[in-house]
């Protein structure tokens, strides 16, 4: 039994919040809640149902001084292949959507395309562009996802969130100030350790986040989705298991990285059984059983070679997390 399970069973959160035993698993492979399909085991995995269930699982990790990681989608994550320590939460239960005055208020756990087809039924437009995204609100806030031109930030009106400081965590709302988000970049990436997802001081993690929408016909909006994800379909999207996008685009390259690493005869290249997918240079695919180790060797090389050939420091849009990948998220600002 791995000391992590041990503690978890015989500490009083159990015991106050039986309902919590129905949402734990044990040494759960993180290969089934990533769209890599890789990573090692969580030492326990848990899906809190309410704000106050979250607050509690985060005070009692901080009395027996163990991290708590909260995963979203698992959509843009390579997790180590020893997996991750300590106590891993989803907050795939935070799955409610409801219309408000300005627009809709999404959960953090409900998946984009679901959203985007909730809205649809509804009447209503804006979010459309992210069919097919396969991540979850939370995470596409995190990341400010960005989709044929659109970015979460443009749409963005405000967010639920709990806010964990001093060692206490607070409910408070996140307002959209238009200065604290960029290309990629918002302000939940903030307040965190080496490794992005484990709560730390400072950490503002999202509940349940705002979106400006427009009444539409439905029809149109489901049509307009649905070429949306057959655009998706034919660049290879989901061909096989992968991150999206490997890298951030940089405009002051003055060229897609995709094109950049096509260009340093890099397309198809591989490393174990990463790959640099065949039909787009952006794109790194698990072609069998590929590790994190591999897809880490793989995102070195490529870095490596554009370096040496034309000077310019791609930088990731994917995260390393997990044991063993502690201090990599440098590599995103070399």
């Amino acid at each position: 039994m791995n000391t992590v399970r041990k503690i978890w069973e015989n500490g009083n959160i159990t015991h106050s919040r039986p309902h919590l035993a129905q949402k734990t698993r044990f040494d759960e492979p993180l290969s089934l809640h990533t769209t890599f399909k890789i990573g090692g085991p969580a030492d326990v995995w848990v899906e809190p149902e309410t704000a106050d269930d979250l607050a509690a699982i985060i005070d009692f990790a901080q009395g027996e001084r163990i991290p708590v990681s909260v995963i979203g989608g698992g959509s843009n994550l390579v997790v180590s292949d020893a997996g991750i320590r300590g106590i891993t939460v989803s907050l795939a239960c935070f799955n409610t959507v409801r219309r408000t005055a300005e627009g809709v208020q999404a959960g953090a756990g409900i998946m984009m395309n679901d959203l985007g087809a909730w809205c649809a039924s509804h009447g209503l437009s804006g979010i459309e562009r992210f069919a097919g995204l396969p991540g979850n609100v939370g995470g596409a806030v995190f990341m400010n996802a960005r989709c044929y031109e659109i970015s979460v930030s443009d749409v963005f009106l405000g967010a639920e969130c709990l806010y964990f400081a001093d060692g206490r965590c607070t409910i408070t709302n996140k307002e959209f100030l238009p200065g604290e988000w960029a290309y990629k970049r918002s302000p939940f990436q903030g307040g965190r350790s080496c490794d992005p997802l484990v709560v730390a001081d400072g950490t503002v993690l999202v509940l349940s986040a705002g979106f400006r929408v427009q009444p539409g016909d439905p029809a149109a909006i489901t049509a307009a989705m649905s070429g949306w994800v057959s655009d998706r379909e034919s660049r290879g999207h989901f061909r096989y298991p992968s991150a999206g996008s490997a890298f951030k685009n940089n405009h002051a390259f003055g060229k897609p990285s995709g094109k950049i690493i096509d260009e340093a005869g890099l397309r198809g290249f591989r490393i174990g059984d990463a790959q640099v997918a065949p039909w787009h240079g952006n794109f790194i695919i698990n072609a069998g059983a590929a590790s994190a180790s591999d897809v880490l060797a793989l995102v070195t090389e490529i870095r490596t070679r554009v370096r040496a050939v034309t000077g310019f420091e791609l930088e990731p849009e994917i995260l390393f997390v997990g044991e063993g990948f502690d201090g990599l998220q440098g590599i995103r600002e070399n």
